[in-house]
């Protein structure tokens, strides 16, 4: 399988000179939205700034999220302080194909604003999951909505998808993983406001409140010898993935994608119910 418009996502296509026009034009929208049509408010702002301008180098990041709207990204990177218009610091996201890449314009502009299209329901191997390893081995920043569509609904974090988790166990370098839970872009961007369509622009005067967590420790060795024990006395129907690296096969690969994606949602979990009590206060 061919990947869409590879040579579009590259830093060097025409100079950099569409990448930078993206970014500015992208990046005016979501400081427009998050910073001067609606209130928006962040805590622990700093964890993320940080890692986003000086981790260690050559080592990835992943930060993970609820999905309330189409417009969490960009506009969560909207807010005053963070470098929106720095092309080099930009993450790399995971983006639906279905929706971001529907002809060749979309895919485009997609394209050069770093996003990198997914097929729902193509699996965690599909080629544009190993595209975005390719971005992690980089040492790049890439953010996912584990939870695999938007929800507007203020509810408990739902069971996430397993290919953040892969990437996590895949990447040469373990990336750091920053948990990121947010609300209110359900009430700037509704699925159903008029006629059961979203509105043509952004909603105005909403408050959104974006809660950053902590690096979320992962100890992969201990993980993986439990998802091998684990997977011994389980039955699965097998879909032909490949062995891992390490040798992990289908069976402990999905114990173990499993078991790293409940950990990732119940930190988002905890967030969220912090955020609830954060908003009272």
């Amino acid at each position: 399988m061919s990947r869409t418009m590879e040579w579009a996502a590259r830093a060097e296509h025409l100079g950099g000179i569409p990448r930078k026009l993206v970014t500015a034009v992208v990046g005016s929208f979501a400081k427009t939205v998050s910073s001067l049509l609606n209130r928006t408010s962040v805590h622990n702002a700093d964890n993320l700034l940080r890692l986003v301008r000086s981790r260690p180098r050559r080592v990835p990041l992943i930060t993970v999220s609820n999905h309330m709207s189409t417009l969490d990204d960009p506009v969560m990177w909207g807010f005053k302080g963070f470098p929106i218009f720095d092309t080099k610091l930009a993450r790399w996201v995971l983006a639906a194909e279905d929706i971001c890449f529907k002809n060749a314009l979309y895919s485009y502009i997609f394209r050069v604003g770093k996003c990198i299209p997914i097929t729902r329901g193509g699996g965690i191997y599909q080629e544009h999951m190993n595209e975005a390893l390719e971005r992690l081995n980089d040492g790049e920043w890439l953010h996912t909505f584990p939870e695999g569509k938007v929800y507007q609904e203020e509810a408990p974090i739902r069971r996430l998808k397993w290919g953040t988790a892969s990437l996590i166990v895949r990447a040469p370098v373990t990336p750091i993983v920053l948990p990121i839970v947010h609300n209110g872009f359900h009430k700037v961007m509704p699925e159903k406001y008029m006629f059961g369509r979203r509105p043509p622009l952004p909603l105005c005067n909403k408050k959104i409140d974006i809660i950053i967590g902590d690096p979320i420790e992962f100890d992969l060795p201990a993980m993986r010898q439990k998802a091998i024990s684990q997977s011994r006395g389980e039955s699965f129907p097998t879909i032909g993935w490949p062995t891992t690296s390490d040798g992990l096969d289908e069976a402990a690969q999905r114990c173990l994608y499993n078991s790293i994606s409940e950990q990732i949602r119940a930190a988002m979990e905890r967030l969220r119910c912090f955020g609830k009590s954060f908003v009272k206060s």
